[in-house]
């Protein structure tokens, strides 16, 4: 059984860990307005790629049918944790879209960035994990956005038929999902010639459209960043408020504890008192 001190000792750990999360809490409200301002800004920066790559599908009931024979998966996790389930939820997408693309018997490779998408990927799909990237800077901004479509180039998007970026689409304050979105590169002979119903000056459309196929990938990468970025923030802010209810919970329990520990030590001192000058009255 834990003495009184042992228990004061405790309690006055939680509650300098109740100031802490509540701080934490605070702060990511603040900067979830920040990341709300910029994602206000991205939608509309990214609104024309929707007529290219198609709108962003929902993860969850997904079968991946549509992903072509070869794929390149890029997951977009935090750097940080104390977010609750967000990056769980992505490396359970990705190893979702793994399981059925085995199945299709379809290949793909993974490009992860953010450090907790890498750790927790890395004790099931390690051998399918071409590079893992790291958040230079935050907040998020086009420039970061377009280094980060650089290192995924440099694994060889080019090399693939598709590249899905799963990320943490935010709804409110409270509920993110998780979506994922395809960009294909723009090539293709006879039938399949893309953007035949364009005429490109100069007559290099090869070159354009490789062109065309990074910007869009960097204004996707772009738009997803700035929405995970929410979604963490929303969702760290509820972790932070259910951690510090908790430990108020806690705190209320040490209490009653020290204080049943206090009584009972203060009724044994009287007693002892009471005993001995009993005893000397005898």
């Amino acid at each position: 059984m834990a003495t009184e001190k042992q228990i004061y000792s405790q309690m006055i750990s939680t509650k300098n860990i109740r100031k802490i999360t509540a701080s934490m809490k605070m702060v990511s409200a603040a900067k979830l307005r920040g990341d709300e301002n910029r994602l206000k800004a991205a939608i509309p920066f990214n609104q024309w790629t929707t007529a290219i790559c198609g709108a962003p599908k929902l993860v969850e009931g997904a079968t991946f049918d549509d992903l072509p024979q070869k794929t390149l998966i890029v997951p977009i996790t935090s750097d940080k944790g104390l977010c609750g389930g967000c990056n769980s939820f992505i490396s359970k997408a990705v190893k979702l879209a793994a399981k059925n693309l085995e199945k299709q018997g379809k290949e793909f490779d993974i490009v992860s960035i953010g450090d907790r998408g890498r750790g927790q990927l890395q004790r099931l799909l390690a051998q399918k994990i071409k590079t893992s990237i790291s958040f230079a800077s935050s907040p998020g901004t086009f420039a970061l956005a377009a280094a980060l479509k650089g290192e995924v180039a440099a694994a060889g998007a080019s090399e693939y038929d598709a590249v899905m970026i799963v990320y943490n689409h935010y709804v409110n304050a409270v509920v993110y999902k998780q979506m994922y979105k395809i960009v294909k590169p723009f090539r293709g002979e006879g039938e399949n010639e893309p953007m035949v119903q364009y005429e490109f000056e100069p007559e290099t459309k090869h070159e354009i459209l490789e062109d065309l196929y990074e910007y869009t990938l960097t204004c996707q990468l772009y738009h997803s960043f700035m929405d995970g970025a929410c979604a963490e923030q929303s969702s760290r802010m509820s972790a932070m408020e259910n951690a510090t209810k908790n430990a108020g919970e806690l705190i209320e329990s040490l209490q009653l504890r020290y204080n049943r520990a206090r009584q009972a030590r203060i009724t044994t001192e009287l007693i002892e008192i009471i005993s001995g000058a009993a005893a000397l009255e005898k």
